[in-house]
């Protein structure tokens, strides 16, 4: 099904996934326009449908393509022998960053696919069994191996680290959705390096030991 695709130059290939990405994001499956995909990716609809024999078919693929990068961008790169909890959140805050910027519409896209609209779809067992998963193995990542010993002796480490947790992502999704008219995949994000920095800096003095 998608050995022509294959062969396709790399940068061409990368831009046809990340314009249906983006349009199945946009639009839910049921609603996404094989017409716009064609236009904004610069291809004829005889090509898209030369790769991909319909419309389920691209999702499917796209569907696996992403659980991929999600594996093997973000969740297999995790350091687990950083074991301070803090350093371990702001790992996988930057390692989360980078593979947005090399996809911007993947996390928006992999969500439509547990919307009800797509329930009508044939999603394989497999790959609905891969996503569970995935979403397991993130959270063993994030708990795995922790330090417990550098929180406050009279705190309950569990719940400060959810609050953390909480915390990180709050500030995650205010900073995308700043930055959602900017070209992400381009931007310099080192000033909000920074920033970020600040916070954890903050999140530290208030749940760990002098």
């Amino acid at each position: 099904m998608d050995d022509p695709f294959k062969k396709l130059d790399p940068k061409k290939r990368a831009y046809i996934i990340e314009v249906a990405m983006k349009e199945f994001a946009s639009y839910g499956y049921a609603d996404a326009s094989t017409n716009r995909i064609v236009k904004e990716a610069g291809i004829g609809k005889g090509m898209l449908f030369y790769y991909f024999k319909t419309k389920e078919q691209l999702y499917l693929y796209l569907l696996d393509y992403g659980l991929t990068q999600i594996e093997t961008a973000f969740l297999d790169q995790i350091d687990l022998s950083v074991t301070d909890f803090i350093k371990r959140m702001q790992q996988i805050a930057k390692k989360k960053m980078i593979l947005f910027k090399a996809h911007p519409h993947l996390m928006a896209f992999l969500g439509t696919f547990m919307l009800k609209e797509n329930q009508q779809l044939n999603v394989p067992t497999t790959i609905q069994e891969r996503y569970q998963k995935l979403i397991i193995e993130g959270y063993q990542k994030m708990y795995q191996q922790i330090d417990r010993s550098l929180f406050k002796a009279d705190m309950d480490a569990d719940k400060a680290m959810q609050l953390i947790e909480w915390s990180i992502n709050g500030y995650q999704q205010m900073l995308t959705a700043r930055l959602k008219a900017e070209d992400f995949a381009t931007l310099d994000l080192s000033s909000y390096w920074d920033e970020f920095y600040q916070y954890l800096a903050v999140l530290k003095q208030a749940y760990y030991k002098e």
